[in-house]
């Protein structure tokens, strides 16, 4: 699963797209917030890029983006807040959330944690890198990841896996600049967010498929809920 949990049978869930742009919309107007232009605003030029890639309406995310920015006179005010715990037989998650109202988020987290084990700040976080997560696909045939890798400034990366999208880490910092030195490397960038990576995560081995089963169920309920934005889970593979 690796650092950001995805879920396997995305195609089970009729709203699955309308989720995704409704958590892409809450992620361009907190970006927004520093300003309406994509050219002058990396975060919101990164999110919008995103928001493209997947086909988001125009007017959706136009939308969003002035409403982010105040220019519809409406009040928008998203709280980021993460939630650290454990999915069933102590497998680490961190939960990333935008919400509008804490005190409905904060409960509801509770009870979908109750399979597992809802942590305290900090019990979760020190098992986990926070780093810039880019994903990236080969726009030409001798496109190398760990060239790439070297020459775009990644601290590291991961090479391509099942649908050819491999995933570049960089520091926090260095983010935009990595996303968009990957261009000139052979590889389009198809998504670039801040994240967690697992230090130790578990081996998927050392779980029977029934406890595997478990782990996912949990982590589906999590990914339901309207304010999650990501989940990071301690899970290798």
């Amino acid at each position: 699963m690796g650092a950001q949990w995805k879920a396997k049978h995305k195609d089970l869930a009729a709203n699955a797209k309308g989720r995704l742009f409704g958590k892409l919309a809450k992620e361009i107007m907190v970006a927004a917030r520093s300003g309406a232009d994509p050219a002058s605003n990396a975060r919101l030029r990164l999110v919008v890029e995103q928001a493209r890639k997947v086909s988001m309406p125009k007017d959706t995310l136009d939308r969003a983006i002035k409403k982010g920015a105040g220019l519809t006179g409406e009040a928008v005010h998203f709280e980021h807040v993460i939630y650290e715990g454990f999915a069933p037989h102590q497998v680490p998650v961190m939960v990333e959330c935008l919400t509008d109202n804490v005190n409905r988020t904060a409960p509801e987290m509770r009870v979908l944690f109750r399979k597992g084990q809802l942590g305290t700040s900090g019990s979760v976080s020190w098992d986990f890198d926070h780093v810039g997560m880019i994903e990236a696909e080969p726009s030409r045939a001798d496109a190398d990841a760990e060239v790439a890798a070297i020459e775009a400034g990644a601290q590291d990366f991961e090479a391509a896996g099942e649908g050819g999208t491999a995933v570049f880490l960089t520091d926090p910092t260095d983010l935009d600049l990595v996303s968009r030195a990957l261009p000139a490397q052979g590889f389009t960038v198809l998504s670039a967010k801040l994240g967690y990576k697992p230090k130790n995560p578990v081996d998927p081995a050392s779980l029977s498929a029934e406890h595997l089963e478990e782990v996912e169920v949990f982590l589906a309920a999590i990914d339901a809920n309207d304010d999650v934005q990501n989940v990071f889970v301690g899970l290798a593979g």
